[in-house]
């Protein structure tokens, strides 16, 4: 894979804001905001702000913890009564160009979904299915338009992302964060969650292990209109296990490569994996939800 020599420097600020409609008597919260160093991608500073202040809060370097797959993660609890919570988290990241996907290098699926991928147990997990992701009947009918007998791994993976981005409709608020990608495919629409969830199911239906990537995107406003502060969103995209290639990131929303306008933040089996805020509360009655996220070229 030839590899342009390009950087680019992104600064993202992701602010997540609760209003319950009864008090909050007491709350347990995982989030999953912290950007994550990789080949390509290297985390030049983050922080994050919480309002109200956690219980025994000294910063959130001590509460940050990392799991199987080296995602960081932390956990924060209110004892005390409250009825709004904003969790701000503000980071910039140095990107350097990936390697471009070579449809022509590497072994077919079928000899790749064959490989006991000895000494690789995370790719291994990968090619497991999970409950967003899940092969059914349909998504492996559907998938055999892309494996064609004999097609390189690579070839397979930006066959997929092209059938995806044009059989699914691109429609905000048609899915929740627990639709399956089966019901995605079968209502022929959703969003970048369910784009990268039937990506994913489709290479486990034929045995090729591919991970969600949860992160943000950097989106150009029309020309001669300004950037708007919060008027980007989170995203979603994929990464499929090529043998001689490693990790392939592609976004089947936009049908291209991830790259330069791409900012990882985490990777799982699944939205489930990655979810950036969850949390068991208390009280509260009804939650609304408001999410800005604004991400920004730095000079």
């Amino acid at each position: 894979m030839a590899v342009i020599d390009s950087m680019r420097q992104l600064s993202v600020l992701h602010i997540t804001r609760y209003a319950y409609s009864a008090d909050v008597e007491s709350a347990q919260h995982a989030a999953v905001l912290v950007p994550r160093d990789t080949p390509w991608q290297r985390v030049l500073d983050w922080e994050l702000d919480i309002t109200p202040e956690p219980d025994g809060w000294r910063g959130a370097a001590e509460r940050v913890r990392r799991d199987a797959w080296g995602n960081a993660r932390l956990v924060f609890g209110h004892a005390r009564v409250h009825q709004r919570l904003t969790v701000s988290s503000r980071f910039s990241v140095a990107l350097q160009s990936r390697p471009a996907p070579d449809p022509a290098r590497g072994p077919a699926w079928e000899q790749a979904a064959l490989q006991p991928m000895a000494g690789f147990e995370e790719v291994r997990e990968f090619g497991l299915p999970s409950p967003l992701a899940m092969p059914d009947a349909a998504i492996r009918n559907f998938a055999g338009r892309a494996f064609v007998p004999g097609t390189t791994v690579a070839q397979v993976g930006l066959t997929l992302q092209h059938l995806i981005h044009d059989s699914l409709h691109y429609r905000p608020a048609s899915t929740q964060v627990s639709t399956r990608a089966a019901q995605a495919l079968a209502q022929g629409a959703g969003v970048c969650q369910d784009f990268a969830h039937l990506f994913i199911a489709c290479a486990r239906s034929r045995g090729l292990a591919a991970r969600y990537v949860s992160g943000y995107l950097l989106t150009q406003p029309p020309p001669g209109q300004p950037r708007l502060v919060g008027a980007d969103a989170s995203h979603a995209w994929v990464e499929l296990w090529c043998p001689e290639q490693g990790w392939m990131a592609l976004d089947p929303t936009n049908d291209i490569p991830a790259n330069l306008d791409h900012v990882t933040l985490a990777w799982g089996r699944d939205y489930n994996d990655v979810a950036p805020l969850r949390g068991v509360l208390r009280g509260g009655g009804t939650a609304s939800l408001v999410v800005e996220v604004t991400v920004e070229p730095e000079a």
